[in-house]
Formats: structure tokens, sequence, C-alpha cells
């Protein structure tokens, strides 16, 4: 799944490209694609409708129209594409097998979602609070402070992989930033959150800003069906290195199921304790 950097990446590739083109249209190729409003509404609402800006929350992709919010979630295998919509000829395009929604614009461009496994989903509000405000502090925010993390981890008694991936917890982290994350501050993954001291909590809000930041300036990582040319992968310290030596100690990476997603560790670097 595209987590923050990934996601961040894709809105700024698309910035460029998307402001100031004004909707002519929108279809919906899957029907549960569309999580709200009804299919009536959406078709009625968009046309018009020009996109002002860009932005990101958590994983959510924002599109903010006037006076409306297009809001996309990728999930599993999500992605977006900017083409022309029709042929030099003005022949309209056909669109692919696994395209889901297509937005099309008034200059003759589109945008398309591209959804293979269609766990992705999209929203068209003039609330977007009532869906974001669930989402909890963006990581990479300033006012997301060592201390503040301390204290939302003191305030629970979970296993801190599942907790940091939990996105009402921490917004935008997923499996491959939080196993980096993890290991970066010497933790396993299984430390009860509020066993941390605030050391420990200071030390883990560092990796998790630190390998977010890294990520976004390598534009993400590319594995299977995520890719936007990112090579944050080719640093991985134990995301899918499992029976490779750990850089830090040579300890072979082990890897577990932790509420039922592949793990990865270093035995020796992260010890259960505490």
């Amino acid at each position: 799944m595209p987590e923050l950097p990934e996601v961040e990446t894709i809105v700024r590739s698309l910035r460029s490209a998307l402001v100031g083109q004004t909707i002519n249209s929108g279809e919906i190729l899957w029907p549960r694609t569309l999580a709200a409003p009804g299919m009536q509404e959406f078709t009625a609402r968009l046309p018009g409708q020009t996109i002002q800006s860009l932005g990101r929350r958590g994983k959510h992709i924002l599109i903010h129209l006037d006076p409306d919010t297009l809001i996309i979630h990728l999930r599993m295998s999500g992605d977006l594409r900017v083409e022309e919509g029709c042929d030099p000829q003005g022949v309209p395009l056909s669109l692919q097998k696994h395209d889901r929604a297509a937005f099309h614009f008034d200059s003759g461009q589109r945008l398309v979602f591209i959804n293979p496994r269609k766990f992705g989903r999209v929203w068209l509000t003039n609330n977007p609070s009532g869906l974001l405000d669930k989402l909890g502090p963006e990581p990479l925010d300033e006012a997301f402070t060592a201390d503040v993390f301390y204290q939302r981890l003191q305030a629970h008694k979970r296993q801190l992989k599942p907790l940091l991936m939990d996105q009402h917890f921490l917004a935008g982290m997923g499996n491959i930033y939080t196993d980096e994350a993890l290991h970066q501050a010497r933790l396993h993954p299984l430390r009860i959150s509020n066993s941390l001291t605030r050391k420990e909590a200071e030390l883990l809000w560092q990796a998790i800003r630190e390998v977010l930041q890294e990520g976004v300036r390598r534009n993400g990582a590319s594995i299977d069906w995520v890719y936007r040319g990112g090579d944050f992968q080719n640093d991985f310290k134990v995301y899918q290195r499992t029976g490779e030596p750990c850089a830090v100690c040579g300890t072979t990476i082990e890897r577990m199921l932790v509420g039922q997603r592949g793990t990865h560790y270093c035995p020796v670097c992260q010890k259960q304790h505490g």
C-alpha cells in the first residue's frame, strides 16, 4: 500500500498538471469506488468545478475544487495518471482494464484512477473534516513534537507495530516505514507502547520523522505496483530483508506476523523488553 512518502510523491507529481483544470464530467467505472455521495449527485456536482490545489492528509489525496473537495484513497494497489482523452484525430481513447474512475477536463485531458484490486475509494464532499478529523496527527508536522508523541504512547497499552500503523493514532504510517523506524530506534515491534521511557519515545519519534523525510526525498519506495521512480527500497535496513544480515550488527533479519502483517526486525538490535 502506498504510504505517506509515496502519496506525497504522487501529489507533488500531479500538482502542476492538475491545478487550474476545470472538470467537464466524472465517471465511475466500478460502483464501489465511489464512497460518497450517491452516483447521481456525484455526476451532477462535478461539472464546472475547477481544481484549486492539491494536498495530502495521511494516505488520502486531497483535490481541492470550488466548492467541493475530491478525496482519493489509493488503498492497496491504486494509482493515478493524467493523459489525453482523445487521439490526435479527436477520437476518444478507451480506458484500460483496471481503470475504475475518470475525471474529464475541459482541456481534453483526463485524470484516471487505476485500482487493480478494487480497494481504493473516492469521496466528493464539501466537508472534508468529516472524514479527515478521525485521523491522527501528521508525523512531519511541527506541532507533532516528541513530547506529544510520548504522551500519546502513554495513553495506550498496545504493541508498537499495530499502534503506529493505526491511522487514528498516527496518519500516514504503513508496513514499510514502521518497520524501518522501529529498527532505527532499536525497539521491538511487540513492545507495549506505555512501557517506553521518554528517551525511547524521543528516539522513535526522531526515527519516524527521519525515515519518512528520507522516503519523501527519494520519491518513496518502488515495490510491486507502487512505482514513481522512487529508490528508497535500495536503502531498506530490515523491510523485506528476511534472512539477510543486519546492517548494524550482522545478525540475520527475521520476519514474523504482527496483526496479520509481515514484520521484519533484527532480534539483537531490537530486543523485546520493557
